[in-house]
């Protein structure tokens, strides 16, 4: 009698619509590569529409830009950011199941002047209805790319009431 309550209780689920169907690893591949248009055109817009509300996007690193981003505000912000030291990528692979999508690509600058980073990177994204909703970027040589954050962005100077 269990079993046949929990199967009449799944199929009331699946009739109501409570239970979204995964993708296909390809509509997730699909979703990243929008992303990656997006980014190359420096498209905020774009970014935001394939990212969920609530997105975390994992940021490796000690530098000003690394940690968790949390929300598509602070994600969009922190693309702002690498616009601006002309932060650039290509993307050379794209795996995928019906929950996450993996890339790997290039990631270069050319600022002139300072130090620039050219190097792999691994993304791995969780998408969800059609939305990133979490992504941790790993890099290939992490002590280049401290550096060139680094040499692209300042922290904050310290408030002078917290100074003296």
């Amino acid at each position: 009698m269990r079993a046949f309550s929990n199967a009449a209780a799944f199929a009331a689920a699946l009739i109501a619509g409570e239970f979204a169907m995964a993708a296909s690893p390809e509509d997730n591949i699909k979703v990243v590569q929008d992303f990656f248009a997006a980014y190359g055109a420096n498209d905020l817009e774009g970014i935001a529409a394939v990212m969920d509300e609530k997105v975390k996007w994992h940021i490796p690193g000690r530098h000003p830009l690394s940690g968790t981003k949390n929300g598509r505000d602070e994600v969009l912000a922190f693309f702002a950011a690498l616009g601006v030291a002309g932060f650039q990528a290509e993307p050379i692979f794209f795996g995928a199941d019906e929950t996450r999508v993996v890339d790997i690509h290039r990631g270069w600058s050319n600022a002139e002047g300072k130090p620039n980073v050219d190097t792999t990177w691994a993304l791995v994204y969780r998408i969800e209805e059609g939305k990133i909703v979490e992504a941790t970027n790993l890099s290939a040589d992490q002590d280049a790319a401290n550096t060139f954050f680094w040499s692209q962005y300042q922290l904050a100077p310290v408030p002078e009431r917290l100074a003296k």
